[in-house]
């Protein structure tokens, strides 16, 4: 599809720092002969941003982490509103949890065919048809306090917070916590078993709400 399927993280205090914001994207080498490599010219004039999976704020602590995130691999075309507004808000309140001593395991990944750029109208692919646009963004984030022993401290009780937003760029909120669902429901779209190494009596609780706590 040109995009990754998910790409998942750890985020801490410790992965949070100030190295400068690398001012390219880069193709990924090392995927397999044969395969399309996007570049960074297949968005240009597409209505889409290079959205950022793994957020470049999240791995700004060396040089060469926050490269890293700026690699063709991390990034899915996502309508600037999406991108900018609630999915961009989404992750600076990660940080601003991080920054009070939480830490976090993030999933996040694009669903479905078509969304709308600025372009207007509905896009299935860009590159020549090399890349999928998304119907949808998805993310879910685990919360915990910071600690040793994580599985063993997931209980019915841990913050879980799951995303799923329309990939438009019109008649969105900046809100992202108006697009709250369950983790059940981001698995049941996707096919994908997030935290399969907590228990599964702790699992079935904890994937089966939807976040109502604070979003800023």
């Amino acid at each position: 599809k040109g995009t990754p399927n998910w790409v998942s993280w750890h985020l801490s205090s410790a992965r949070v720092g100030d190295a400068p914001r690398p001012s390219y994207f880069n193709t990924d080498v090392t995927l397999p002969s044969g395969w399309y490599r996007v570049s960074t010219s297949d968005y240009t004039n597409t209505g889409f941003d290079r959205g950022h999976l793994c957020p470049a704020s999240d791995r700004d602590f060396t040089d060469a982490e926050i490269k890293n995130t700026f690699i063709m691999t991390n990034v899915m075309p996502q309508a600037p509103y999406n991108n900018q507004q609630p999915w961009r808000l989404l992750e600076e309140y990660c940080r601003t949890l991080a920054d009070a001593g939480d830490e976090m395991y993030i999933i996040a990944g694009p669903y479905g065919l078509g969304g709308s750029g600025s372009n207007g109208g509905v896009t299935t692919t860009i590159a020549n048809g090399n890349v999928t646009v998304p119907s949808y963004t998805w993310k879910v984030i685990l919360v915990l306090p910071n600690g040793d022993n994580d599985v063993a401290r997931v209980n019915v009780n841990t913050r879980v917070i799951a995303v799923w937003v329309p990939n438009t760029h019109t008649g969105l909120t900046t809100d992202w916590s108006q697009y709250r669902t369950s983790v059940d429901y981001i698995e049941s779209q996707t096919g994908y078993d997030f935290f399969s190494n907590v228990p599964k009596a702790i699992q079935a609780v904890i994937e089966a709400k939807t976040d109502t706590g604070p979003s800023h």
